[in-house]
């Protein structure tokens, strides 16, 4: 099949979003499948699009414009013009607003099925934007099938439109993603860790992955943190960056007005070298306020490292409270805190679910799920 992947962020994009596009487009390429993915940038001038090939596929990447409409314009015909030359078989997309309704208006016009899958903000979020509205409500009514990542998304769609919602979840590499030794040399240089070994295992490393920011439940990881910190040695490692504007402002603040606590943001590292980075941390926190499936639970999960998190989003498909992670109500840093100390304390409880959610992961969560699920939906509209 040759077809066309969607998506408004795709690598080296910051970001869920991006990451599991490629993932999405690499299982397809390696599958034997021919992938054109189209996405706009803001590195490029508007309207100017470049074409890249490597293992596989065949990534556009075009100029985004300030106004929003250009820019689905240029995507629009940038899609038919690419079938004009050699035509699809099937259009997916990444992401409602924009991409959904591209792919769900292109799919359309050019007699195409067309595919929409549904993440995370763009229901949650993007549903409540007027500007927006009518883009996803169309994509809903008019993609010939749509996908979501997490059922209460699901659940979410179906009150605004009642359709069937195919349910494909995450997959992750359990080869790259697992437990491996912590590298003493990497938690130095990051940390600025000090002492014989024995002390520095004595300081528990709380982390985060992710782009920082309100909706990821900033607020509540740094109180949570800093409870944390008022009864044992610890320092906080963010495996990637805070995001720019009143993100970044208010993190910036917390540090002026908390200079005594060690924390440590890396900014972006390459995903091959992510299981390193999980390696160095006691505990992982994701304390997201609305969430998609988020890709950075589910690769802490494989790695070993014992999860807490809220119960929002695909989270609620993943984790189970007490057997392979902890949930916690959302902004409750009290709650934080209380989880943390349970997991750096209660050695039992904690192997249990070190055990248990790489379990979870390498029986439900894997990439060849993912791609066989996808692959099902395409083979039902080629019959269709």
């Amino acid at each position: 099949m040759k077809i066309a992947l969607l998506s408004e962020k795709y690598t080296p994009d910051i970001g869920g979003l991006a990451i599991s596009t490629e993932r999405l487009a690499r299982l397809l390429a390696s599958a034997g499948h021919e992938i054109r993915v189209f996405a706009p940038t803001l590195s490029a001038p508007p309207s100017e699009a470049r074409t890249l090939h490597s293992n596989g596929i065949h990534l556009t990447r075009f100029g985004a414009h300030k106004r929003v409409d250009d820019t689905l314009v240029d995507w629009f015909e940038l899609v038919a013009a690419e079938h004009r030359r050699d035509p699809f078989d099937i259009l997916h997309a990444y992401f409602l607003p924009q991409a959904g309704f591209v792919a769900a208006y292109a799919g359309k016009y050019l007699n195409v099925p067309s595919v929409v899958s549904i993440r995370g903000n763009d229901i949650e979020r993007a549903a409540f934007d007027p500007s927006k509205f009518s883009h996803v409500m169309y994509a809903l009514q008019n993609a010939s099938a749509v996908t979501t990542n997490a059922s209460e998304l699901a659940r979410k769609v179906k009150a605004f439109f009642d359709r069937e919602i195919f349910l494909i979840p995450n997959g992750i590499d359990t080869e790259l993603f697992k437990p491996i030794e912590r590298n003493w040399e990497l938690a130095e240089m990051l940390l600025n860790t000090k002492g014989t070994k024995e002390h520095k295992e004595k300081s528990a490393v709380i982390g985060f992955v992710g782009e920082l920011r309100e909706k990821k439940g900033m607020a509540t990881l740094l109180s949570g943190y800093a409870q944390v910190a008022k009864s044992r040695p610890a320092s906080l490692l963010i495996v990637g960056e805070v995001r720019e504007g009143e993100d970044k402002k208010a993190f910036d603040e917390f540090k002026i007005t908390n200079p005594q606590l060690p924390i440590t943001v890396t900014g972006a590292v390459p995903y091959k070298d992510m299981p390193a980075y999980y390696a160095l941390m006691d505990v992982f926190v994701h304390p997201s306020l609305r969430d998609g499936m988020p890709n950075a639970v589910l690769e802490a999960m494989a790695c070993g490292v014992p999860v807490v998190a809220t119960p929002v989003g695909g989270v609620l498909d993943v984790v189970r409270d007490h057997e392979n992670g902890m949930l916690i109500p959302v902004n409750d840093a009290n709650a934080l805190c209380q989880a943390v100390e349970t997991v750096l304390t209660d050695e039992s409880l904690r192997n249990k679910m070190i055990e248990t959610a790489r379990q979870t992961i390498v029986e439900h969560f894997t990439p060849e799920k993912e791609l066989e699920a996808n692959l099902e939906i395409y083979r039902r509209l080629e019959v269709g």
